[in-house]
């Protein structure tokens, strides 16, 4: 009799909507709380991880005020306690922290981040490449603490494209490819082999995720 697989269940969920999301590179900088709407997709999407099947059996956030604010209603929701994880913080943005969209995408290095992005270092910062390898090591170190379980984790769009990424094999130069809406929900399964990317970006509903 074959053996069935076993799998760990990582919930990605980027924050909710801010008074800057898609206008300011926030970075890492402290004071930035979510907007009403933020508020409001954050109930949603605690709404919808009531689906899930298992159900979640820990809860992890990146320090920020923006995840642990999206966190706190699905806490509520899932009955969990979240716990803060430092490897789920979005990118360092070094001394690109705080600028305008607008105004980086006139400077000359705005091509590389968006084409060529495994070369670039951000100023004072950190590369993509650290932080993928940075928050790939903490999904692993997640599942390995909860074996076959399904856990969620409440992270910032870059790290979250990066992870499905890497998941699917792809190379970080592509990952500026992929969208990570606010409160969207990424999955992916950790197994006995590869790993299985069940949903990217979806804001849909979560009640049969299961890899195939």
């Amino acid at each position: 009799m074959a053996r069935r697989p076993t799998f760990t269940t990582v919930v990605l969920v980027r924050h909710g909507a801010t008074a800057t999301t898609g206008t300011v590179l926030p970075g890492r900088a402290p004071g930035l709380h979510l907007s009403d709407l933020g508020r409001t997709q954050a109930d949603a999407v605690a709404e919808r991880l009531t689906a899930l099947r298992p159900r979640p059996a820990a809860l992890y956030a990146s320090p920020l005020e923006r995840t642990r604010e999206t966190a706190a209603p699905i806490a509520r929701a899932l009955g969990l306690r979240p716990v803060v994880a430092r490897g789920l913080l979005e990118c360092d943005f070094g001394t690109w922290t705080g600028e305008r969209l607008a105004v980086l995408a006139k400077r000359p290095q705005w091509r590389t981040v968006q084409n060529s992005p495994s070369t670039f270092h951000f100023p004072e910062g950190e590369s993509f490449s650290q932080m993928q390898l940075r928050i790939w090591r903490t999904i692993e170190q997640v599942a390995e603490r909860h074996r076959q379980k399904t856990v969620v984790l409440v992270s910032h769009a870059d790290p979250i494209k990066a992870a499905v990424t890497y998941a699917q094999g792809v190379a970080l130069d592509l990952f500026q490819r992929t969208v990570i809406s606010p409160c969207s929900v990424s999955v992916i399964a950790l197994t006995d082999g590869a790993p299985v990317v069940l949903c990217v970006n979806s804001l849909c509903a979560l009640s049969e995720l299961r890899p195939s």
